[in-house]
C-alpha cells in the first residue's frame, strides 16, 4: 500500500476452480510466490473493507514465467566462458538493482504523498489563523474606538 489510511488492505488469490491459494488481512507490504498447478484464470482481490472512507493505493508486480536465456547457447552441456559468466552476474545483479529501484519509488511515492497531506493541512491551518487574527484586530480596534468616544447622556430632571 502506498498511500492512504493506516496503509493496510486485505489481499486474497485464488485458483481458476476457486480455491483460495493466498488471503491475508491488513497487509501493508508482502510478497508471494507460488508455481500455477494448471491453466486458467487466477483471481485476486484487493480490499478495502475495514477503511471505507480512506482510498487507498496499491502497487502490485507479477513476474511470469522464467527468464529467456541470456545467451542461445546458455543450455549446453559445456561450460560457460568466462565472459559469458560475467555476463550471468552482471545480469542477476542489474535485476536486483531494478528491484531495489522500484522499492526506493514506491517509499517515495508513499513520502510525497505524505508531504502533500502534511502541506494541505497546514495551509488549512494557516488560513484558520489567518481569519481568527482579523477577527480579533477587528474586535479590537472596536474595542478600543469605545474607550475614546463620548457616551451621551441625557438627564432629566424631575421637577418641582
Amino acid at each position: 500500500v502506498i498511500t492512504g489510511g493506516h496503509y493496510d488492505v486485505d489481499c486474497r488469490l485464488e485458483d481458476p476452480d476457486g480455491v483460495v491459494l493466498y488471503k491475508e488481512m491488513k497487509k501493508q507490504y508482502d510478497s508471494f510466490t507460488f508455481t500455477a498447478s494448471r491453466n486458467g484464470t487466477y483471481k485476486f482481490c484487493f480490499s478495502n473493507e475495514f477503511s471505507t472512507f480512506t482510498h487507498k493505493t496499491v502497487y502490485f508486480d507479477f513476474q511470469v514465467g522464467e527468464d529467456p536465456p541470456l545467451f542461445p547457447s546458455e543450455n549446453r552441456v559445456t561450460a560457460l566462458t568466462q565472459m559469458e559468466s560475467a555476463c550471468v552476474s552482471i545480469h542477476e545483479a542489474l535485476k536486483s538493482v531494478i528491484d531495489y529501484q522500484t522499492h526506493f519509488r514506491l517509499r517515495e511515492a508513499q513520502g510525497r504523498s505524505r508531504a502533500e497531506d502534511l502541506n494541505t493541512r497546514v495551509a488549512y491551518w494557516s488560513i484558520g489563523e489567518a481569519i481568527i487574527l482579523l477577527v480579533v484586530s477587528i474586535g479590537q480596534v472596536f474595542l478600543l474606538k469605545s474607550f475614546f468616544s463620548d457616551k451621551r447622556t441625557t438627564t432629566t430632571r424631575v421637577g418641582s
